[in-house]
């Protein structure tokens, strides 16, 4: 599978949630919710774990991406991802990259490749 790079830095490639929703694997949305419902003490059920990742215009999108600020900050932009932003890094990525640094290096990566 080809590597995809959220707006935000994020491998949607990697993401569970994507994982899952491009093979169609109910046992993997299984897997996930239970995952993501003890890490982030939510209430997830499987029919929650549809995403074809943030960069998608499609309904399956993971509910957190549909009020993600990065997310409609990018999109309204137009950019591929952040790292093609005229204000990157900005204070919306700086809370982010501090919980994933691995995001602020890839979205780096991208940068210094312009």
């Amino acid at each position: 599978m080809a590597e995809i790079i959220s707006y935000c830095g994020l491998l949607c490639s990697d993401c569970g949630a994507y994982i899952a929703t491009v093979a169609d694997d109910d046992e993997k949305r299984a897997e996930v919710a239970r995952q993501w419902s003890e890490m982030y003490e939510a209430n997830l059920s499987p029919s929650d774990i549809n995403c074809e990742g943030c960069l998608s215009d499609g309904p399956r999108v993971f509910h957190h991406a549909t009020v993600c600020e990065i997310r409609k900050c990018a999109k309204a932009k137009g950019v591929v991802n952040c790292g093609h932003c005229d204000e990157y890094p900005c204070d919306r990525l700086e809370g982010l990259f501090k919980m994933v640094p691995e995001a602020r290096e890839r979205l780096d990566e991208v940068r210094a490749a312009l």
